[in-house]
């Protein structure tokens, strides 16, 4: 059986795993699922429409699945699913999605610290860390290994590609290339992100790669299509260098640098 406290209220109709603990004066709503050990610590709120994987924890005050701040949202039935291995720390909230059977996606082992926010239809994918105090506004795609620094905004419909590093207070007002460490509040790319690629493996030679097409494409004077050119012409080509190639004609297609935005 659950281990839920006397001064909790799960809604009878939510489906709660065996060994899934739950602190005093949290509440479950109707419809919740959440999958085997999970824990819920004090006053935490998890709203309709949310389904939990398993081993998650939310801390004090976390409020998961609460409607989206969207004018735009009249009452129609939307979701927020959440993976595995997840922990959100003191006051998280996360917001269901706007638009009739969206969704909010939160994947696995991902680390959200006190008081962030997720806003609907916002994706994150695996082992993202976002520091305390930041902000993701809707339509948001944060890809898997990046690290979001604290007291950071990030703006509708912005991607912050994988292995990227954002620093502490940056104001993310388009797409954060993947690999880099991006921060202030011009979007700047200083360089690679040499830790968070050492940590995953790529060797000296593809940092190198990466490093020569920082400096063409987001340190020179060049337009982004000449830099590209040059990069495929003089710079040896790697898997993460061609996702980097990519993800900038993605972003080139979209609306005012948000490729996620037409």
């Amino acid at each position: 059986m659950a281990t839920i406290h006397p001064t909790a209220f799960v809604d009878p109709t939510a489906e709660i795993a065996d060994d899934v603990t739950i602190g005093p004066f949290c509440m479950v709503e109707a419809g919740v699922r959440i999958g085997a050990g999970c824990k819920l610590d004090v006053q935490v709120t998890i709203k309709s429409g949310t389904t939990m994987g398993e081993r998650n924890t939310a801390a004090h005050g976390a409020v998961l699945g609460g409607d989206p701040q969207d004018r735009k949202y009249h009452g129609e039935p939307t979701y927020l699913e959440i993976g595995n291995d997840n922990v959100f720390r003191e006051f998280v909230t996360i917001n269901r999605a706007s638009g009739e059977g969206q969704a909010t996606r939160v994947g696995d082992h991902n680390y959200l610290m006190a008081y962030c926010h997720l806003g609907h239809n916002v994706t994150v994918e695996d082992w993202v860390t976002i520091a305390n105090s930041s902000g993701v506004s809707g339509h948001v795609t944060i890809e898997s290994l990046a690290t979001i620094g604290g007291m950071s905004g990030i703006h509708q419909f912005c991607r912050v590609g994988k292995v990227a590093m954002i620093g502490a207070m940056t104001r993310v007002s388009r797409d954060a290339p993947p690999f880099m460490i991006t921060e202030g509040t011009d979007n700047e790319v200083h360089d690679i992100n040499a830790v968070g690629l050492r940590r995953i493996g790529i060797t000296p030679e593809g940092r190198m790669s990466l490093h020569k097409a920082c400096k063409l494409i987001f340190r020179s004077q060049l337009g982004l299509r000449n830099a590209m050119e040059i990069v495929r012409r003089e710079v040896p080509i790697t898997p993460e260098l061609e996702y980097l190639l990519a993800f900038e004609e993605r972003r080139y297609g979209g609306r005012h640098g948000r490729g996620d935005q037409h």
